[in-house]
């Protein structure tokens, strides 16, 4: 295949519209828009005044099969996203899913069956924090074992504060049959993406979750968990909806050095000259009342350095679009495969099963189990049909 790649738009609303207004404007020039699909006929109008010319569809198997898109991305509601990408990658279109992949990993799971067993389709994520170039860089770090093995990270992600009226403006938000949960599934998924990037899979996880805590919703609006990776290593991840100053901070210790990142923005990277427990052995207390004095030189023991980078707004979801397109016209490696967005799904169902029961669960929990779980929830909201 060469030339552009064209691209069809599932949803239009906010996402949807931010994507084709950046290929509209160049800003993805691997990419052009070939169609766009919203179950709403009143889009029709949006559609042509953002991409004139562009045919509309309201069925998103009838744009599938129109001849053309040769791609889509899925900017629709959690749950439609295995669906829709199934159906695409069996029509021979490459697929791009927004996160997360899905609401529970079995239905994830299916999805990557398929994907599998169409390797001449591309199938990737947008997990558009994997553009990051802040991101990218500690990746590498890490990678490069500059802080020694992981033994302990930290995330407090709260500063996703949402008021009352956020969740009253569509029915479906906030539910489990509609949404899939609440700030796991909505807010937070790139922070669980990047979190398991960085440090790895975990074994176990143990979970306290609130629910409609400080707000009336029925899922939840508050997390801690706290994770296990069978190596000594362990991991905490705190995140809220209704914390109105928010913090965002990650830490991330290791036997040689640690990171600490500020705001997704800014990080300080410290090294230490030799692993910590070699530099521990090697001091006496003279030596230590001199560092705690202030008196000694910590360059002996440690070096540190501050990183950012400029990231304009849209920057990272064009990156990932145009490697998306780059990726089935040149074969070029993805930022985010598909086969990997059922890590994040995983981990967050785990922290659900963990909250639920008040037991520790493996990442490998009973799958049955969790949609049994997640089911009976959907039937005491009354408004939903079983999933399955």
């Amino acid at each position: 295949m060469t030339g552009k790649i064209r691209l069809g738009i599932i949803g239009l609303g906010a996402q949807g519209g931010i994507y084709a207004q950046l290929i509209q404007a160049g800003r993805v020039p691997n990419i052009e828009v070939g169609a766009i699909c919203d179950h709403d006929p009143a889009k029709a109008d949006e559609a042509e005044k953002l991409c004139p010319g562009i045919p509309f569809f309201t069925d998103y198997r009838e744009m599938l099969e129109s001849g053309t898109v040769d791609a889509v991305v899925t900017t629709v509601p959690h749950y439609l996203h295995p669906e829709m990408g199934i159906a695409a990658i069996e029509q021979g279109i490459h697929a791009l899913v927004e996160k997360p992949a899905g609401v529970y990993s079995k239905q994830v799971a299916e999805l990557n069956a398929v994907a599998a067993a169409h390797p001449e389709v591309t199938f990737a994520l947008m997990f558009n924090q994997r553009a990051n170039p802040l991101y990218v860089r500690l990746k590498e770090i890490i990678d490069a074992g500059e802080i020694g093995d992981i033994l302990r990270s930290n995330w407090i992600i709260t500063t996703w504060w949402r008021p009352q009226g956020y969740y009253d403006q569509s029915q479906w938000r906030a539910t489990w049959g509609g949404e899939g949960g609440g700030v796991l599934v909505n807010q937070a998924p790139h922070q669980l993406d990047l979190w398991q990037w960085l440090c790895g899979v975990p074994k176990t996880v143990y979970a306290k979750a609130a629910f409609g805590f400080r707000r009336d919703i029925a899922v939840e609006d508050e997390v801690t968990a706290l994770v296990d990776y069978g190596n000594g290593a362990t991991g905490v991840f705190v995140t809220a909806t209704h914390d109105m100053v928010g913090t965002d901070r990650l830490e991330i210790l290791g036997t040689a050095g640690k990171i600490v990142v500020d705001d997704s923005k800014t990080a300080t990277v410290t090294r230490l000259t030799k692993p910590e427990r070699e530099l521990s052995a090697r001091m006496d207390m003279q030596d230590v009342m001199k560092l705690f004095m202030g008196q000694g030189d910590p360059t002996e023991f440690y070096t540190q350095e501050s990183i950012e980078f400029d990231s304009p707004w849209g920057a990272q979801h064009a990156d990932v679009l145009q490697n998306f397109a780059a990726a089935i016209l040149d074969g070029a490696a993805l930022i985010a495969s598909g086969a990997e967005g059922i890590r994040g799904v995983r981990l967050a169902n785990a922290i659900h099963l963990s909250s639920w029961t008040g037991r520790e669960v493996p990442i490998d929990f009973d799958e049955d189990e969790f949609l049994a779980e997640l089911n009976a929830r959907i039937q005491t909201e009354g408004r939903y049909a079983a999933r399955g």
